[in-house]
Parts: structure tokens; C-alpha cells; sequence
């Protein structure tokens, strides 16, 4: 946490040099938010902070695509420069030229786990790049903590780890469930906010209690994300030395 919380910092003082003052305001989930037009843009500011921070090697890269925002439906394409309103169709990828791209910046950067990486309706996307890499590959738009789509993920080899949204399932009951299927499948789980959230600190504990080794919960920033944080150490000075840290093996955490 504490290498996390000095890479955002450095990373908010490169956007601001490089980008200018406004770069550094923070977006709804405590992001900064520079203008910044590529992937590689963005993957090459944050390699610059992990390293300028001390910890190259140590800290990995986690990508939320959110495919579903920039896909063609009818044309079945992604549109890398959909922030254009004139953007050239000829210039859209197929998924698997942008399934070509994501290795291509696996190979640059230290990527280790992909989420959304395709559109939540491209569902042969998902199962070809399941079968051609070997990230962690996380259903969210794909999955929406739902029973049945989990399901048809596991049946059809989409994905190999489950976004859990507490709230979006609608009981805790349901949501215990749902991190037991992942499991059973082999699936690793990530514990995940919301874009709206509030200081509740419940998904600390649940990411805890269902040994699931990922949390997403936004940048050390703003009241509301890092309430979370301030659990997740509560929860490690109460545990002591009973307190396991998945680190590398954060896919398999519920074995450890």
C-alpha cells in the first residue's frame, strides 16, 4: 500500500509537469486525469512514476479497458480514437488486431491482469483471447456479478477472474456465491467499488474474509476510496502475524 500510495504521488507531480496544473485534479475514483490520447501515452507516464519511485520490478500493472465504450456493434470494430468525433472507420480494429495490441503492451510494460479488455456482447472476442494469453483476464461489463453470465463465461472460457460488485448482485449472500463459483472454476476474484461510492468500508472486509487477493477500490485519494484502505490495514493490525499477503500470487489467493 505504502509503494502504491508514493507511485500516485509521484505520478500526479509527472502529469502535472508534463501535462500542466489541471492534470493533477482527480477524477471520481481519485485517478488524475491529464490529457492523454494513447495507451502507451499513459502506460509509459505510469512506468515513469513506479520507477522514478524506486520500485521498478516490484509493482505490477493492472488495465480496466472498458471496451464496451469505444465498440462498434454494428460494424463489430473498436474504435481506438472514439474521443474523435471524426474518427477514421478505416482506422477501427477488429478484436483481434486490438488482442494483437494488448501483447504488444505486455511486451513494453509490466501488464499482468486486463479487465473489460473487449465489448460485454463480443463474446467470441473474449474466448479467443482467453485461449492466446496468458493474463488475467476480468469480466466485469461481461460478467455484472451475475449468476447466469458467470456461468456462460466459465462454459465458453470468456475470462478466468470475476470483478465482484457487492451491490450490483444485490445481497451479500448472493455476492459470497457468486466468488464461490469463480473459485470453483479456478478463477481468480477482485473486490470491487463503485463509481458512486460512499465511506462504507464493507468490501475491505468481504475482499478479506473471501481471501481474495485483489481489491479494487480507487487511488489514495478522496475520503471515500481511501476509507477502504484504512480498513484494510485495521484488518492487518488486528490479524499480526496470522495476516497472509497473496503478493505475486494474488490469482490464487483463496489456496494460500
Amino acid at each position: 500500500m505504502q509503494q502504491g500510495a508514493e507511485v500516485y504521488q509521484k505520478l500526479k507531480s509527472l502529469a502535472k509537469k508534463k501535462y500542466g496544473q489541471s492534470a493533477g485534479n482527480v477524477g471520481d475514483e481519485g485517478g488524475v486525469a491529464p490529457d492523454i490520447q494513447t495507451a502507451d501515452e499513459a502506460l509509459t507516464l505510469i512506468t515513469d512514476a513506479i520507477e522514478q519511485s524506486g520500485y521498478t520490478g516490484k509493482i505490477k500493472i493492472a488495465m480496466d479497458v472498458a471496451s464496451s465504450e469505444f465498440y462498434k456493434t454494428e460494424e463489430k470494430k473498436y474504435d481506438l480514437d472514439f474521443k474523435n468525433p471524426d474518427s477514421d472507420p478505416t482506422k477501427w480494429v477488429t478484436y483481434e488486431q486490438l488482442a494483437d495490441q494488448y501483447r504488444d503492451l505486455a511486451k513494453k510494460y509490466p501488464i499482468v491482469s486486463i479487465e473489460d479488455p473487449f465489448a460485454e456482447d463480443d463474446w467470441e472476442a473474449w474466448s479467443y483471447f482467453y485461449k492466446n494469453s496468458d493474463f488475467q483476464i476480468v469480466g466485469d461489463d461481461l460478467t455484472v456479478t451475475n449468476p447466469t453470465f458467470i456461468k456462460k463465461a466459465i462454459e465458453t472460457k470468456a475470462c478466468n477472474a470475476l470483478l465482484l460488485k457487492v451491490n450490483q448482485i444485490g445481497t451479500i449472500t448472493e455476492a459470497i456465491q457468486a466468488a464461490k463459483d469463480a473459485y470453483a472454476a479456478g478463477w481468480g476474484v477482485m473486490v470491487s467499488h463503485r463509481s458512486g461510492e460512499t465511506e462504507d468500508v464493507t468490501i475491505a472486509d468481504i475482499a478479506v474474509g473471501l481471501r481474495a487477493g485483489e481489491i479494487k477500490t480507487g487511488a489514495p485519494a478522496r475520503s471515500e476510496r481511501l476509507a477502504k484502505l484504512n480498513q484494510i490495514l485495521r484488518i492487518e493490525e488486528e490479524l499480526g502475524s496470522n495476516a497472509v499477503y497473496a503478493g505475486t500470487k494474488f490469482r490464487t489467493a483463496v489456496n494460500l
